[in-house]
Parts: C-alpha cells; structure tokens; sequence
C-alpha cells in the first residue's frame, strides 16, 4: 500500500493535532520554547553529521526534522499569539530579497537585475545591509547581534570577522602565526607557574588565536576541527582492531608502543 502524498498544510495541521488539547499528544503539550531547544541543537548536529559522511539518504531525513523544529516553534508562537508559520515565511522571504538586491531587482521576488555581479561584492553588499539593519534594531555596535548561544568556535569566528570590518585585524597570515607562537610562548610560560587561572587565560588565547588563523586560511573553524576528530577516531579505531584484548591491553602499552601504532595508521592512509 502507497502512503499518501502529503503537504506542507498536512505537516502544519499534524502539528496542531499533536498540540490539541483534547487528544493530542501528552509529551508535545508539555513542551515551550525552553524545552525544545535542546532538540533543535541535536537535530541540527544530526543533519551536519549527515552532510558529512555523505548519507544522503539520511540527510533529507533529518532535514525533515529540523523542519519540525520550526514547524514546532511557529504553533507555540500561534498559540500565544506572538507568530505563526506565515510570519515566519513573510519575515524570512522579505529578508533574503532585501539582502539579495542584485537578484531581485526593485524588491520584486520576479524582478531581474540587469547586470551581474562578483562574490565579494555580494559579501560588501550582504554586510552594509547588515549593518543596516542592525543600526535600524539600535543595534550600533561593531559586535552587536552576535549570538552567544553559538558554539564557541564559530562564534569567536564571527567576532573576529566584524571586528575586521573596521580594519581591526591582521594584514597578512604570517603575522596571525607570529600571533599565535607568542601565545604558545605565554600559554608555556604560565604553566611553568602553575597558577590555574592565567593557564586558562593563555589557553584560550591559544585557540582564539588558531581560529583567527582559520580564518586568515579562508577554513572553517568548526567544521576543521570536527575534521580533525574524526581523523583522531577513525586512527585510534585502527590502533585498538591491531592490539588483541581489548581495552585493559591498551591501557598497558608503552608510549613507544603507542607511538609505532600512530604512525602506522597514519601510514594507512587515516
């Protein structure tokens, strides 16, 4: 038997159903804004983890879910009469067709710019807007609307990035490695002292100073270092299938021994 082909309407009434206070679901009619964030965080992590091993299959899956993250937010914000779906459509096609001035011409979702342009100058472009409207939310810091809630790295990225804006940066990548070997120096210096607080201190330093240099190399912060971890599980992986009984046999293995087990999953090709 077929499923049904159903609707974006089909998934909006789904989630009125499951918000209906009369038969609807327990666990849904319990939840806020508050208690579902942590969902929304998993759910995106989920559809990054997808993308990433190239599971396409999943990915259309777990998009579908942070759908419903949104689809979940818009009935909470209906029910108290703050937002609905339709104001989440309205607010966010009215943004990208303000931002994207050199696609839809005269603000026209139809209209056509005449002449084409360059990446960097929708960049420049995007950015003014930007600053726009913040200056119009009385937002006029350079810093300003910068999520905290962002994970650590990308938004140290997004910090130093305005920052530069105003010039505030350096000119070239040898001076962010100079900056960063000075870090290394300080962060080596305060460990020698033993006082906790400014090990902390230098340390963070450190890897504010290695996104910067991130940055600088045109990477991504985040998706680098995710990169790098995944590196580190799939040699560690190949060093426990090589060393017979299991973790107690790990745990006794010399750090000649571990060593000679990196270097032949690096050889490996990990």
């Amino acid at each position: 038997m077929n499923e049904p082909s159903y609707t974006l309407a089909n998934l909006l009434r789904v989630m009125q159903r499951l918000r209906d206070p009369e038969g609807g679901c327990p666990w849904d009619l319990q939840q806020d804004f508050d208690t579902i964030v942590p969902s929304t965080l998993e759910e995106c992590y989920e559809l990054v983890a997808a993308i990433e091993a190239e599971d396409f299959e999943h990915v259309a899956e777990e998009l579908g879910d942070v759908l419903f993250q949104v689809v979940f937010y818009a009935q909470l914000g209906a029910e108290r009469g703050l937002f609905d779906f339709e104001a989440i459509v309205q607010a966010l096609t009215a943004k990208l067709v303000r931002r994207h001035p050199h696609v839809f011409a005269d603000g026209q979702v139809e209209g056509r710019a005449e002449q084409a342009t360059s990446v960097e100058a929708v960049k420049t472009s995007w950015e003014a807007i930007k600053r726009e409207e913040r200056v119009a939310k009385a937002q006029t810091g350079v810093l300003a609307d910068i999520p905290t809630a962002l994970p650590a790295l990308s938004r140290t990225q997004k910090v130093q990035k305005r920052a530069a804006q105003v010039n505030f940066d350096w000119p070239d990548v040898s001076g962010v490695l100079d900056k960063l070997e000075e870090e290394v120096r300080e962060l080596r210096a305060a460990v020698s002292h033993g006082d906790a607080v400014d090990v902390a201190h230098e340390l963070g330093d450190v890897m504010f100073s290695a996104v910067n240099l991130a940055r600088h190399l045109k990477l991504d912060a985040e998706s680098t270092l995710r990169r790098a971890t995944t590196r580190f599980e799939q040699r560690f992986e190949h060093m426990e299938a090589e060393v017979a009984g299991g973790q107690e046999a790990l745990s006794r293995l010399s750090a000649e021994q571990w060593d000679a087990l990196w270097r032949a999953a690096k050889a490996a090709g990990l």
